[in-house]
């Protein structure tokens, strides 16, 4: 099973959009399912219900961060290479799907969009396109963490 239909797999078992991304990441980048859902459990429904950046992305720029991001303080150089990852995953996806903001990724669902979660219903399932999102946001880190790995592979057969 490849990490889009993962995230599409979570998702419909409950999982809010941020944790279906970080959960079909879980074991490449280090985590168990339970720490993945906990870490991601804040960000669904464009961070808990405020409607802002959309989970699927928060989920994806998380996977992005522990898989390929830096960690040493003052390094300029690896701040600067990551957050030009961050940037082209993001605008990936804006070209895919016009927007990150949650809100006017939902625009066309019927009525006022609610801060609390919805019971996930066969409605919900059938109305809501966020499953469309969190399978482009693991397809997008399929692409940059694939080319990550191709790379690493290539320096080490150099040397």
């Amino acid at each position: 099973m490849n990490h889009a239909d993962k995230a599409r797999e979570l998702f419909s078992c409950g999982c809010n959009c941020a944790q279906a991304v970080v959960g079909a990441y879980a074991e490449e980048i280090g985590l168990t399912q339970e720490q993945a859902m906990r870490l991601a459990s804040s960000f669904g429904g464009g961070m808990g219900g405020m409607r802002e950046t959309c989970g699927a992305v928060t989920g994806m720029f998380m996977v992005l961060g522990l898989a390929r991001g830096y960690d040493t303080p003052g390094d300029d150089a690896a701040k600067k290479a990551h957050y030009a990852r961050v940037r082209a995953l993001g605008e990936a996806f804006r070209e895919k799907e016009g927007t990150l903001i949650c809100r006017e990724l939902l625009a066309s669902l019927p009525g006022k969009l609610q801060a609390d979660p919805l019971p996930r219903t066969e409605e919900y399932y059938r109305v809501r396109p966020c499953v469309r999102f969190v399978e482009e946001a693991a397809r997008l880190l399929e692409r940059e963490l694939g080319d990550a790995r191709e790379g690493q592979a290539n320096e080490t057969e150099s040397h």
